[in-house]
């Protein structure tokens, strides 16, 4: 078996060119996000809740003693 016929890495695929109307929407997507990331709003910081993962997301919920399963 020659070294020829030997399976290598892929080839990259060459991209097509995108029409007008795709880079259009492109360029309105990349607006959209970009206008959304500067409107965020910060997260308000939760006082008295319990501390490490979120107890809803990871099984029992835990407060003062008291369990309660989801």
């Amino acid at each position: 078996m020659a070294a020829d016929d030997q399976p290598g890495p892929a080839k990259p695929a060459e991209k097509k060119p995108l029409t007008p109307a795709a880079e259009r929407a492109l360029a309105e997507a990349a607006q959209r996000r970009a206008e959304r990331d500067r409107q965020a709003v910060p997260a308000a910081r939760e006082y008295g809740g319990p501390s490490g993962p979120e107890p809803t997301r990871y099984g029992d919920w835990e407060k003062k003693g008291l369990t309660s399963d989801f």
